[in-house]
């Protein structure tokens, strides 16, 4: 019995320090948007999926970020989001509203 309770509090210990996906998106003008992803520590993810999806549903974009972990695309007429998924349960969602021009001082992705 110690022994599966031991084994519950390290799966729970596991699972509170997964790494969670983190997605930002930046205007670069009026046409074109950025995304960057990555994990909650920083870490980049080249080749991990990224979606854009009309709030219809259908999918607009099935993109893979590129090797500096962004994804550059023509921003889309109808409302949409985009949808960051590394793994079932492990996602982060930028709605429309939330993507805008980058501050004056702006890293080097959202260049």
């Amino acid at each position: 019995m110690r022994c599966l309770l031991i084994i519950g509090i390290a799966s729970a210990s596991l699972h509170a320090v997964a790494h969670e996906p983190v997605a930002r998106c930046v205007l670069l003008d009026a046409q074109t948007v950025r995304c960057r992803g990555a994990n909650n520590d920083g870490d980049e993810m080249p080749g991990a999926r990224m979606d854009v999806i009309a709030l219809s549903g259908e999918t607009l974009l099935e993109g893979r970020l590129d090797a500096r972990s962004t994804l550059t695309f023509k921003r889309p007429e109808q409302p949409f989001y985009v949808l960051f998924d590394i793994a079932p349960g492990l996602q982060s969602v930028v709605e429309q509203e939330e993507i805008m021009l980058p501050p004056t001082r702006r890293a080097r992705w959202m260049q």
